[in-house]
């Protein structure tokens, strides 16, 4: 399916808050409970439309322990944005948003934005983590804040749409250009008559080959 840009993602935070199962209620509408941990990064791709433009997003997720760390971080340069997540019910993986935020402006292009995102908001009786208190450290930081459940799919489809809404304003103030794809953006062809029920989900590698994401994950994965 054409489309007018693409744009890359980046899925980052500790192992098991959820970046895996995000993906997956955003691209295929449905959760898994089994937990099972990513193996360095997994791909997922879905076509949206957005101010009347047919947008591709490119989403990596990457696995959040430390020993795959150095794979992760060559996958910062080349996107356009990153969505850190913690588990609102892990108050640790809240206080190491800071830490992959550094990480992000250390090696990332500087023209990368960021999105902060509490996950798993289905478990309100486990919460570790205040929303005010998260949403004061995200203003702090200059960046927008969600919570989500990828369970419920709640603000799950939200936080995606909010990512290429950032990345395509800057594009229209001439902060970003979208021919240098060095920042994680693709022009595309020419926009074509799309059914946005229609939904494009591919394997990144193999782009013209329709693949559930589930059935793409080397090892599953709900973080």
């Amino acid at each position: 399916m054409s489309y007018s840009y693409l744009f890359k993602f980046i899925l980052i935070g500790d192992t098991g808050v959820g970046k895996s199962c995000l993906l997956l209620q955003f691209i295929d509408k449905r959760f898994r409970q089994k937990h099972e941990v990513t193996i360095g990064v997994e791909f997922g791709a879905k076509l949206i439309e957005l101010d009347g433009l047919n947008i591709k997003l490119q989403i990596w997720d990457t696995a959040g322990q430390e020993s795959f760390r150095s794979i992760t971080r060559s996958y910062y340069r080349s996107a356009a944005g990153a969505i850190v997540v913690y588990d609102i019910t892990k108050r640790e993986s809240y206080e190491n948003v800071a830490r992959w935020m550094e990480e992000v402006k250390q090696n990332g292009n500087p023209k990368l934005s960021m999105l902060l995102v509490g996950n798993k908001g289905d478990l309100e009786s486990d919460r570790q983590v205040s929303y005010n208190e998260a949403q004061q450290f995200a203003k702090e930081c200059g960046i927008e804040f969600f919570e989500t459940s990828a369970k419920t799919a709640n603000n799950v489809e939200e936080i995606f749409i909010k990512m290429a809404q950032i990345i395509l304003e800057k594009i229209n103030l001439g902060q970003i250009d979208p021919k240098n794809e060095n920042f994680g953006i693709k022009l595309g062809s020419e926009q074509v008559n799309y059914s946005h029920g229609n939904q494009n989900i591919t394997n990144l590698e193999q782009q013209q080959e329709y693949q559930p994401y589930e059935e793409k994950k080397k090892s599953g994965g709900c973080c």
